[in-house]
C-alpha cells in the first residue's frame, strides 16, 4: 500500500483515492437501509412544509431565494425551515438506527 501521509500537491488526492477504494467493504446493504429509513423519516418526522422545501432544495435544486417566491415567504424561512427538517432526519436517523441496533442484539 502506498504512503498515504499528508502531502501537499495532486500526488496526496490520488493516494487517498486509492487508500478508499482498498479499504471500502461492500456496503450495499447499509445503503439501502439507510435510503429506506431516510424515506420513512420524511414520510413521518418532517412536516409537510419543511419536506416541501427540502424536495425542492434538494431533489430540483432551486435556491432559497426561488423557493421563497415560489412559496410566498422570504428566503430567511426557507433556510430556517429547511434546517429545522434536516435537524428532524438526522434525529429520526440517529434514534432510528440505535433502535435497529438494540433489536439486532435481541436475536
Amino acid at each position: 500500500m502506498p504512503n498515504t501521509r499528508y502531502r501537499r500537491g495532486k500526488l496526496h488526492a490520488a493516494d487517498m483515492a486509492m487508500y478508499t477504494r482498498q479499504i471500502a467493504a461492500d456496503n450495499t446493504r447499509e445503503l439501502s437501509r439507510l435510503k429506506r429509513n431516510l424515506i420513512r423519516c420524511l414520510r413521518e418526522d418532517v412536516t409537510p412544509k419543511q419536506r416541501q422545501m427540502m424536495l425542492l432544495y434538494y431533489a430540483e435544486g432551486k435556491n432559497m431565494r426561488e423557493i421563497g417566491q415560489a412559496m410566498g415567504v422570504d428566503k430567511s424561512t426557507v433556510s430556517r425551515t429547511i434546517k429545522r427538517g434536516e435537524r428532524r432526519l438526522q434525529r429520526c436517523l440517529r434514534y432510528g438506527a440505535e433502535a435497529y441496533l438494540r433489536s439486532m442484539e435481541d436475536l
